[in-house]
């Protein structure tokens, strides 16, 4: 006999609903029990007080509940208490608490909405054509499977910073780097005749195509945002990679073109996302690229002068919000064993002289209180 008084593909009591069944078993198998503490009470057995314990509980983007709602369980006085020692270790003050809960959030969330679309069509047809019992027995083989893979992909991406976790002196880390933007032309129109599987698909080719692109050149997806990706890169010949292939590679009759836009300067990375005037700026140069195109500023363009395998081209001044005379730099694929024009020769010289002048006041930067 099942603990629940349930055999495997049994029936269920009469007028019981089997998704509710199923429902309610996942919701203690991930909760690590029924839900029986308030919020004062999980408050009170964490030793923490109960503004606090909202605070966090906003942090991490769970809606508010009322006082004597028995919405917690064991599991959250253990994560407030998992919370203390973190403080009490010194990796974690209270005035950053929040910050990270709601970091933390930001990312898990995501993979949480991913996880359950995956899972969701798996455990309901397992729960009606077999029963609870199995639906439950899956989830509970699973769980600790996606609980590994994630520990270990988290692992492995620690790794992969451990220098810029050392030499990082204190909150928010200064680096400089390039960042790209590129995003989809047209997607609104495309995507209102689409159906949500046609939708669905489409955004799955695109995210998985620009990880691979990003990766493959050394760079770091920030987000990604339904027709866009922010991503970073140490060097300006890996962003300016990513940027000519990603196009190339996404190029399809079916799909909308993609452009991009990247700069390159002092950028303040914390909590996983980068802050400076030059997000902003590679941001208004990817508004500005035509389709299958990337437009750099010139600070970026400047690292690639003298590079044999690119073509860097200035392109018409332009005022943008933030910038009143911007000048975009168009980059090409110098095409290979091919011996350059007189003209072209020319074109290099000139834009060469240009990138040699000191930059004037409206190329270095945004005006005073753009955001």
């Amino acid at each position: 006999m099942h603990p629940d008084g349930l055999e495997p593909g049994g029936p269920d009591p009469a007028g019981a609903d089997p998704r509710a069944d199923v429902r309610d078993a996942l919701e203690r198998l991930l909760l690590g029990g029924p839900r029986r503490l308030t919020r004062m009470q999980v408050a009170a057995a964490a030793g923490m007080p109960p503004e606090r314990t909202q605070r966090l509980w906003r942090a991490l983007g769970f809606p508010d509940v009322a006082d004597d709602d028995p919405a917690f369980t064991l599991s959250d006085v253990g994560a407030l208490a998992t919370l203390s020692a973190l403080i009490d270790s010194g990796f974690v003050d209270l005035d950053t608490e929040a910050s990270i809960a709601r970091a933390t959030a930001q990312a898990l969330s995501r993979l949480a909405d991913w996880q359950t679309d995956m899972l969701a069509e798996v455990l309901t047809r397992q729960a009606e054509e077999h029963g609870r019992a199995d639906a439950v027995a899956a989830a509970e083989t699973l769980l600790p499977l996606l609980a590994r893979t994630q520990d270990y992909v988290w692992r492995r991406h620690l790794a992969a910073n451990v220098d810029r976790l050392l030499s990082s002196g204190g909150p928010g880390d200064r680096r400089e780097l390039a960042v790209g933007f590129a995003d989809l032309v047209g997607y609104t129109s495309r995507s209102r005749g689409m159906d949500g599987r046609e939708l669905g698909a489409m955004v799955e080719a695109f995210e998985a195509t620009v990880a691979e692109v990003i990766a493959r050149s050394h760079g770091r997806v920030v987000k990604t945002v339904g027709d866009g990706v922010l991503y970073t890169a140490a060097s300006a010949v890996d962003a300016v990679e990513i940027g000519l292939t990603l196009p190339d590679v996404w190029d399809d009759d079916d799909r909308p073109q993609l452009r991009v836009g990247a700069a390159h300067g002092v950028v303040l990375t914390r909590l996983g996302d980068v802050y400076s005037p030059v997000v902003n700026l590679a941001s208004r140069l990817c508004s500005l690229a035509r389709p299958g195109t990337v437009l750099v500023d010139r600070a970026l363009a400047g690292h690639l002068r003298g590079l044999p395998q690119y073509r860097v081209r200035p392109m018409r001044r332009v005022s943008v919000r933030g910038y009143d005379d911007l000048q975009p730099w168009l980059v090409r694929r110098r095409p290979p064993e091919r011996t350059d024009t007189p003209l072209e020769e020319m074109l290099d010289e000139m834009a060469d002289e240009v990138l040699a002048t000191e930059p004037d006041a409206d190329d270095a930067g945004a005006n005073p209180g753009d955001g």
